[in-house]
């Protein structure tokens, strides 16, 4: 999972379904936040990692004073309602404290009517779509994602598995050769790892991610949201 940048909580406002909804486990889900002028929508809880260093695994699911927690697999005719005029919003990010590619169909509607409507869709991912869908998603991400945010966060597979703990096997050499493919698909691809994780070369990703394609971005341990 990766989380949106650090911001002043007063710069971010959350939506959340409306009361009246008559499904009441569904009452308390955010399903949509904003942080300075994007939109965030949260649309799993689901995960394909275990990352020790995130804060779902260490008693919080919330970033500033928004709850992410969700009760419900969300659909996309819960949250098309709740996109707001995309000229207001410099990007719309799939971005909690799950993996959106694991709700895939859900993640790729909302994207088709995002850019129907003329806005610019990004994608906060943790790169194994691929390995758990067993296929090249990135043909159809293309057709409506502009950008990918990938997090990567280790330069071998020993730490890989110590920090991330992934669900899948192979999931290290999975990430890997999705760095290496998005280029061609995305026009932006952005990866991250995260400085302060013991046994982590951080020049070693750099130059690991910059080799392919991508834009590298380094990220320090603790900094949420």
């Amino acid at each position: 999972m990766t989380l949106a940048p650090q911001t002043d909580s007063t710069s971010a406002k959350s939506t959340t379904e409306p009361v009246t909804d008559p499904a009441a486990k569904k009452m308390s889900s955010t399903l949509v936040y904003d942080i300075r002028n994007s939109r965030y929508l949260n649309i799993t809880g689901r995960c394909t990692l275990r990352c020790q260093f995130c804060p779902k695994h260490n008693g919080s699911k919330q970033v500033h004073e928004y709850q992410l927690d969700l009760n419900h697999q969300p659909k996309a005719e819960e949250i098309i309602p709740l996109l707001g005029d995309v000229e207001s919003f410099d990007e719309y990010v799939f971005c909690g404290y799950g993996e959106p590619t694991l709700n895939l169909d859900t993640l790729l509607t909302i994207a088709k009517e995002i850019k129907r409507r003329g806005g610019y869709v990004r994608v906060n991912t943790d790169g194994l779509g691929n390995l758990f869908h067993r296929r090249n998603i990135l043909p159809e991400l293309a057709v409506s994602v502009d950008a990918l945010s990938i997090s990567l966060n280790a330069d071998t597979e020993q730490a890989y598995i110590e920090h991330c703990r992934p669900k899948l096997k192979n999931a290290y050499q999975g990430v890997s050769e999705f760095i290496r493919l998005a280029p061609a698909y995305i026009k932006s691809v952005q990866v991250s790892a995260i400085d302060g994780l013991e046994g982590v070369d951080i020049a070693a990703c750099r130059q690991f991610v910059e080799a392919s394609g991508a834009e590298f971005k380094h990220r320090m341990l603790g900094v949420v949201g």
